[in-house]
């Protein structure tokens, strides 16, 4: 009899059962937060403001520091399962999963031990209560998760919020599809050429320049690596505090 051939079939199981493993998603944790209407998620971290507003809607989710990734995660998309194999299992809505966005940081809490749930090791959700109670059942509070980040799919194009002053341009990239987060962003006045910009905090992109007066345009690099330009999207007379509307979006 060849040993050799049980050993290699059990090798190829194992190896098959880790990639299947690995398909599924990546074990994680799941609170929730913000009332039943989801109203209490408003705001937060990445700087979208009214999510409604901004295209997130009530589907969202806070990351623990693990995932947020100092805010260069915000926008992106994850695919939550409750985890009924493991601990705390028993409270999962079997065979549900809920999509969300990631919209918010979920702080380490340091009177408690290594920081609590979202503490710096842990991926962790604090997703808008709406959302969770699609796959966990109230009463638990918290329940274990498999995720795993998916492509976004968003309604309309995106949008920037503008705000600073003379010489200090701050925009909020909102609402992008595909990859669903900014890794590079450019501004160009009327009078310009295209100005790189920087990330200041959360979705909010930076540019140290005098545009009062010159209608805009903006070029985005998603994290996906498409690139679009956004021209002519704000006349000259903008507003610091106003928000203006794109008809293109990210696939990936």
């Amino acid at each position: 009899m060849d040993m050799a051939k049980p050993l290699i079939l059990r090798t190829v199981l194992i190896a098959a059962c880790l990639a299947l493993a690995a398909a599924q998603g990546s074990p994680g944790t799941a609170t929730f937060y913000g009332g039943p209407d989801g109203s209490g998620t408003m705001g937060g971290a990445c700087g979208y403001g009214n999510l409604y507003d901004a295209g997130y809607g009530v589907l969202n989710a806070a990351l623990s520091q693990t995932l947020f990734n100092d805010g260069a995660s915000c926008g992106q998309c994850y695919t939550i399962t409750c985890d009924t194999s493991r601990p705390g299992g028993q409270y999962c809505k079997p065979g549900t999963s809920i999509t969300v966005s990631a919209t918010n940081l979920c702080p380490a809490n340091y009177a408690l031990p290594g920081g609590g749930w979202c503490g710096p090791g842990r991926p962790h959700f604090d997703m808008s209560q709406p959302a969770w109670e699609n796959i966990g059942v109230y009463q638990a509070g918290i329940i274990p998760v498999v995720y795993q980040q998916v492509k976004c799919s968003r309604g309309g194009g995106v949008r920037f919020s503008i705000a600073g002053c003379n010489y200090f341009l701050l925009v909020n990239i909102q609402n992008l599809g595909g990859s669903g987060t900014v890794g590079a962003a450019w501004v160009k006045g009327d009078s310009t050429g295209w100005i790189q910009m920087s990330r200041n905090w959360g979705a909010n992109w930076q540019a140290l320049a005098g545009l009062v007066g010159q209608g805009l345009s903006f070029a985005v690099s998603s994290t996906g690596g498409q690139y679009i330009q956004f021209l002519n999207v704000a006349p000259a007379w903008w507003q610091f505090g106003e928000t203006y509307t794109t008809y293109q979006n990210f696939y990936y």
